[in-house]
């Protein structure tokens, strides 16, 4: 996968913050002079190379799955999970704001824009952890020939960004990251009602009352249902082989009236079985074992 932009013909570059403002989160631009633009400059390249050295053909990040704290995963920028990102990516009239670091508690992320020569923009953004944490240091310099303590707020950046952010695609190095700054699990909680309207359309036997209802209220069950709906294969699903699969693997499900009901004990089994999470193997004879899979990457033939 190539980045749409080059670290060679850097003409600007922006940076900024993402601030919690009780319960929303708004960002900002701060001044920095050139020698700040170069340093973000060089993060954003060390970013795609170590990029690079994880994967050439990164899979599409799915909310379901278990990553690594690094793993190079995509997301196309239009795609609903990006919209935080994509919003900030293509604002045009972020206001300054010299006083943004005034509280840096507040302060969740901070992000570089860049433009090439060819006016292609790249976002980098990294979640504040060491950014703030260094304030609650003592940080000495020399000053003459003695020691002295920095009395002045000093900010420390990383060595290299969370997730960049082409016209294209928003490519992510760090899926935790990407997570806690796009406010993922805000957003698949609300996409739930969605989700399920996506899904019951193609499995219409299916009671997903009970099932909306409980993932409402869990996130991880919630991120089921954006994966199941964004693999968009549930439309040639055969009811009598999901009911063989949910009973081979410990699912507990009944029919009602020609339709598919799950209790809420077994919510997350089932959405397990929909996400081609649960399996059964018979590997020695008429010893079938029951296994659920963290991960999950279809093999291509």
């Amino acid at each position: 996968m190539k980045l749409d932009f080059n670290f060679g013909q850097i003409s600007t570059t922006e940076f900024g913050v993402g601030r919690d403002n009780g319960d929303d989160q708004t960002f900002c631009l701060v001044a920095v002079d050139g020698d700040v633009q170069a340093a973000l400059g060089e993060m954003a390249k060390a970013t795609w190379d170590a990029m690079q050295e994880l994967s050439n053909d990164p899979p599409k990040y799915e909310p379901s799955e278990k990553y690594a704290s690094s793993e190079y995963v995509h997301l196309p920028l239009g795609d609903d999970l990006a919209e935080r990102i994509r919003v900030m990516h293509h604002a045009n009239n972020l206001p300054m704001d010299a006083n943004a670091l005034a509280d840096p508690a507040n302060v969740f992320c901070y992000f570089a824009r860049m433009t090439d020569r060819q006016g292609r923009r790249l976002t980098g953004l990294r979640r504040a952890t060491q950014f703030k944490g260094v304030l609650k240091s003592r940080l000495i310099r020399f000053v003459t020939d003695a020691l002295k303590l920095i009395e002045d707020p000093v900010f420390k950046m990383d060595n290299d960004l969370d997730l960049l952010v082409d016209a294209k695609n928003v490519h992510i190095l760090r899926p935790s990251g990407f997570e806690f700054a796009g406010k993922l699990q805000d957003a698949v909680l609300a996409a739930v009602p969605e989700n399920v309207k996506a899904i019951q359309h193609d499995l219409k036997f299916v009671d997903f009352d009970g099932i909306q209802a409980y993932a409402s209220k869990h996130p991880r069950a919630a991120r089921y249902l954006a994966s199941i709906r964004a693999q968009k294969e549930t439309k040639d699903v055969d009811k009598r082989a999901l009911k063989k699969l949910c009973k081979n693997t410990g699912v507990e499900i009944q029919e009602i009236n020609g339709k598919v009901k799950v209790q809420e004990p077994h919510v997350m089994g089932f959405l397990e079985v929909l996400d081609r999470r649960r399996y059964e193997v018979e590997l020695v004879k008429d010893s079938p074992e029951r296994f659920k899979a963290a991960s999950r990457r279809k093999i291509e033939s």
